[in-house]
């Protein structure tokens, strides 16, 4: 099976920039005043790492989500006292709150009475001895409550009926895992479903979201699992997520990493600002550095990258560290440098402003940000006065 060409869209903007890709046609549903599906952004996911029933840390954590930008905030219910703090949790969140069900159906039943905004399962281990009844009692409660289920396959809890007659965890086992799970709800009438089947394994991940995609018209979160610490499990997930999105499929995304889920939330927004998802905030381009380089270009990135952190406007600054291409890029950039032999040349709009000296460069940088930034707020009708560190 090949991957296909990205769905392109025909037309282009002003500049004459090609469009995102064009994407999947789905149904959609309602996580909490977040829409999910349709023609709805994509958005961006991360879960908890503090256990649920201590509710000031949870939320304390969920603020900190909230403000790198989470969309939805999934949390743990492994136990009852988990389950006793959804109320709570769900009216006192800053986001939509997912209710993350394994083994215990009750435990699903207690989220949607709590008021969640959606709720997974998963249908490796939420069925007793192939008891399916549970999950229609779940999608009953569910439909009444007028709250998505989430149906949330993984690799590594497939039902061991499935591994068998499959020979392993296949995309095929995983696909009709979770579209048999859908069709037990939508013998209930339940239609407000959200699939994911994710893998460790970014090639069997886009293997098998592809051929989910084809198979249904339900939103789909997308996600390598388990994809480790943030060094590797970033560029697991890059490659899986970002080669489903450009492809068109894909409605919402969480990246996991075994790491502060902060970092996942960052790392999915740059992840949606690489494919012009999502409108880009800063954007600090650099280049690689080689023989040609008369500075520092690693340390001096990464300087500007941290003294920029503040912006959150569309801003694109160039650090360039050579004479080939350095001039060329940073005039491409809303604003750069073009540094060499212990100087560096100020570039706004295509226009050198100064010449400074290397020690400077950064201060000089993060001057001209800050100034762009406010008249970029400006124009979009006021706000608050950009300030970096």
């Amino acid at each position: 099976m090949g991957i296909p060409l990205p769905l392109l869209n025909d037309a282009a903007d002003a500049q004459g920039h090609l469009q995102p890709p064009r994407r999947r046609a789905t149904r959609q549903i309602d996580v909490g005043g977040v829409q999910v599906g349709g023609n709805a952004p994509i958005s961006v996911q991360s879960m908890t790492t503090t256990p649920t029933h201590d509710v000031n840390a949870t939320l304390q954590q969920i603020a900190a989500l909230n403000a790198a930008g989470v969309d939805i905030v999934r949390v743990a219910v492994p136990r009852q006292q988990d389950a006793d703090a959804l109320a709570t949790l769900a009216a006192k969140s800053t986001v939509p709150v997912v209710a993350d069900i394994h083994f215990q159906w009750k435990y699903a039943l207690a989220a949607i009475d709590a008021g969640v905004a959606k709720v997974r399962v998963n249908p490796g281990n939420i069925h007793k001895a192939g008891d399916h009844s549970k999950i229609k009692v779940i999608g009953d409660a569910a439909k009444e409550r007028g709250i998505p289920i989430r149906i949330g396959v993984n690799g590594g809890s497939l039902d061991k009926e499935l591994l068998a007659r499959h020979g392993g965890v296949t995309p095929q086992a995983l696909v009709e895992s979770a579209l048999s799970e859908a069709a037990l709800l939508e013998e209930v009438d339940f239609g407000d479903i959200a699939i994911s089947v994710k893998h460790s394994d970014p090639w069997v991940m886009i293997q098998t979201y592809r051929l989910l995609a084809d198979a249904c018209d339900y939103p789909l979160h997308l996600g390598v699992t388990e994809a480790g610490p943030a060094k590797t499990g970033s560029v697991k997930s890059a490659v899986g997520i970002g080669a489903l999105l450009a492809a068109g499929i894909g409605d919402t995304i969480r990246v996991s990493l075994s790491a502060d889920p902060v970092e996942e939330v960052k790392a999915g927004i740059l992840m949606l600002e690489a494919l012009h998802l999502r409108e880009r905030g800063l954007d600090v381009v650099s280049c690689p550095s080689c023989a040609r380089a008369e500075v520092d270009v690693y340390t001096l990135a990464e300087e500007v990258q941290n003294a920029l952190e503040g912006i959150d406007v569309p801003l694109r600054v160039a650090v360039m560290g050579c004479v080939v291409n350095g001039p060329g890029e940073a005039r491409e950039a809303d604003l750069g440098v073009a540094a060499g032999k212990g100087k560096g040349q100020i570039i706004r709009k295509g226009e050198v402003l100064y010449t400074v000296a290397e020690a400077d460069i950064v201060e000089a940088l993060v001057h001209f940000a800050q100034e762009m930034a406010d008249e970029i707020r400006a124009e979009r009708g006021g706000g608050s006065p950009t300030v970096v560190a």
